[in-house]
């Protein structure tokens, strides 16, 4: 197996580890080489409750008996699909009300820009420096590392960035900006968080200007900062957000939620303003109900904020700069992206996975479980800081 990924499968880099899986559960992953290892980074923020988690295996199963595809996304209604949209509706605050249910985050973010032009008759769009969206052209177009984006241009036009808790870029925003979008904590800079009351001023500027302020909650979502969103601990409410990654419980599953009246221009002039074949697929719709059903009825958002602390508190070391983040996406920095590599190897061969910020290679990332156990934090970290220790 090992070989035929590389001849096989398309690579992403050039060190890709190549490690073979034999199964996950919990907060572990198992090799074929009869190993198991602790996961700190939960699939890149995208197992909210662990590996294999019992009630969204069961829900899985459940739909699978029942019925699979039947139709392209917004003609039928099915039941999962159906009490996904009203439990989200239920959990955000207004006016979050209506939900399209797409296939991947990026997706997600391509239908919210598309959203924000249509409602508003307005071409241009303000992103952020040292973002990150995605991967799509849409998505890569409010992307903000140039490196990423320079050998796929021409990508969209009329996009400007402006840098990241910067007050004086606010005036940026104009009556001709349709939307601004950032990351409610940007996550390949290095887990950043907005600063004082930065969210509550961009929102007021974007108001006074009728802009369409679009959060990106992909990797903050679902709990993982101790709220659903991590927009509810800054003050403020998007028109459009969006999600994805953590939301699906392990499955590939993206949307984005708005209002109704604004929702409601992607069905006409043109109709079919945005459309997607397996959006809303109930298979996934299932996983994602039961996924978002125990975050809000388990407690563990309430767990998140101990978590973290002991996470800090354990993480004390002299070859560790700082770390970055809230809750349980935290970024550490280790100084050099060639440290940071060789500490995540390091770390791989005592039986705990970690892993690198897209931009920001210097820092580590950790992103465990929300189900991870106090018990295999401590663990997980004192291997890394044996690894820090030439151990």
């Amino acid at each position: 197996m090992h070989k035929d990924f590389f001849i096989y499968q398309a690579q992403t880099t050039k060190f890709a580890a190549g490690f073979e899986v034999e199964k996950a559960e919990g907060s572990y992953i198992y090799g074929t080489d009869g190993k198991k290892y602790l996961d700190f980074v939960a699939g890149v923020s995208a197992n909210t409750l662990g590996h294999s988690h019992p009630k969204v295996v069961e829900a899985i199963k459940e739909q699978a008996d029942k019925y699979l595809h039947v139709m392209v996304y917004g003609e039928y209604a099915q039941e999962k699909p159906v009490a996904l949209c009203k439990l989200l509706a239920e959990a955000t605050p207004d006016p979050l009300e209506i939900t399209y249910l797409v296939n991947s985050g990026a997706e997600a973010i391509d239908g919210s820009l598309k959203l924000a032009k249509r409602y508003t008759g307005r071409e241009e769009i303000i992103s952020f420096k040292n973002s990150y969206h995605g991967n799509t052209h849409g998505a890569l177009s409010v992307s903000g590392n140039e490196t990423h984006k320079r050998e796929f241009r021409p990508l969209l036009p009329m996009i400007s960035f402006i840098e990241f808790n910067s007050e004086n870029d606010l005036d940026k925003i104009t009556d001709k900006t349709a939307c601004v979008i950032l990351e409610t904590i940007q996550g390949a800079a290095g887990f950043l968080v907005p600063e004082k009351d930065y969210l509550i001023k961009l929102k007021k500027r974007c108001e006074e200007v009728g802009a369409l302020l679009i959060l990106d909650e992909i990797q903050p979502g679902f709990g993982r900062t101790g709220k659903l969103f991590s927009f509810e601990h800054f003050g403020i409410v998007p028109d459009i957000l969006v999600m994805g990654k953590g939301m699906g419980g392990g499955v590939p599953v993206g949307a984005f939620m708005s209002s109704s009246e604004i929702m409601e221009t992607l069905s006409h002039s043109p109709k079919l303003g945005h459309i997607t074949t397996f959006g809303g697929n109930p298979l996934i719709a299932a996983a994602s109900y039961a996924t978002l059903k125990e975050v809000l009825e388990s407690g563990l958002m309430n767990e998140t904020a101990e978590k973290e602390r002991l996470f800090r508190e354990l993480l004390v070391h002299p070859k560790i700069k700082n770390i970055n983040g809230k809750g349980l996406m935290l970024a550490v920095n280790l100084g050099t992206p060639e440290y940071t590599l060789e500490t995540a190897k390091k770390c791989m061969e005592k039986g705990l996975i970690v892993f690198w910020q897209l931009y920001r290679n210097e820092y580590m990332r950790i992103s465990p479980p929300l189900t991870i156990s106090m018990e295999e934090i401590r663990q997980g970290c004192q291997i890394i800081l044996d690894v820090l220790n030439g151990k």
